[in-house]
């Protein structure tokens, strides 16, 4: 594993992704950064990977190391360049809500929603004055859900404005249709907390754009936490040379195949232990095979 070029292993990863899932129409494409803790190593950092996955599918398209977080910003342009968008929704967190990015985006055919926070302080108190006013003064519809899962409710208030025409940093944004406010209440017991969230959006689909803030949780959800308890991924301690992000891009690809190919009526846990345990259940797994419930 630490012999191998990571960059001939993602491309081929990529290929393989992208081959198995090539139309990304009506998809949402979220991309997020993921640190691998247990590949620290003295003075040396842990390799940061930033990732697209098609939430839908729940399919991971494409992986790729940067230093640290902060080096996102140009990760995101040449992740994204690989993936054909057209016709996908791309949900970024604060760190991608760039000028470039959102170029790249709308060059790809594609819509965006970008989470905006103080990493622009002038647009971010600008969108976050005039949503917070129109909510207030009732002249936006407000779109709510209520969830409740594990103990707690969660309550999100979604709201979306076309009317931009006011806003000086529209032209500097390619595609920019809309800004969005999202506020989520979370009760758990006698404990309520409520936070607003901003975003820029190239479309006005007021459903659109709250599946979209839903959405992006996916990544978090189904790829992140399913990497960490069902593989190990933080704990895993391999690190020498480019072993951890070939070992971390291994491990995507048997989220795909074990996510894809098992009996529906099998847990992800199951079928990893079946694979360890049956060899034609593991071959058609690597094959990407539908393996038959009585497999």
């Amino acid at each position: 594993m630490s012999r191998i070029d990571p960059a001939a292993f993602r491309s081929a990863f990529t290929a393989w992704a992208t081959d198995t899932l090539p139309n990304l129409g009506d998809e949402q494409v979220c991309v997020d950064g993921k640190t691998v803790c247990g590949s620290r190593d003295g003075d040396r950092t842990a390799i940061h990977l930033v990732s697209a996955f098609a939430g839908q599918a729940r399919w991971v398209l494409a992986q790729q190391a940067v230093a640290d977080k902060s080096n996102e910003i140009n990760a995101i342009p040449e992740l994204l360049s690989l993936l054909d968008l057209k016709g996908a929704v791309v949900s970024i967190d604060a760190m991608g809500c760039q000028k470039a990015i959102a170029q790249t985006i709308i060059e790809g055919e594609a819509d965006y929603g970008l989470a905006l926070k103080e990493n622009h302080p002038t647009l971010y108190e600008d969108v976050h004055l005039w949503l917070d006013t129109e909510v207030t003064r009732g002249r936006l519809p407000v779109l709510e859900t209520v969830e409740k899962d594990h103990g707690h409710i969660e309550i999100r208030r979604s709201a979306l404005s076309s009317a931009i025409n006011w806003l000086e940093a529209q032209p500097d944004w390619a595609g920019l249709q809309a800004v969005g406010r999202v506020e989520s209440t979370r009760i758990i017991g006698d404990q309520t907390s409520t936070e607003c969230r901003y975003f820029l959006c190239s479309f006005t689909d007021p459903g659109r754009f709250a599946a979209t803030v839903r959405g992006h949780w996916g990544i978090e959800n189904q790829q992140h936490w399913v990497l960490d308890v069902q593989f190990g991924e933080d704990a895993c301690r391999t690190r020498r040379d480019h072993a951890a992000e070939n070992l971390a891009l291994i491990r995507r690809v048997a989220l795909n195949v074990l996510r894809h190919n098992g009996p529906t009526r099998d847990s992800l846990k199951q079928r990893k232990i079946r694979a360890a345990l049956n060899d034609r259940y593991r071959l058609n797994l690597i094959l990407c095979i539908p393996t038959p419930a009585t497999t």
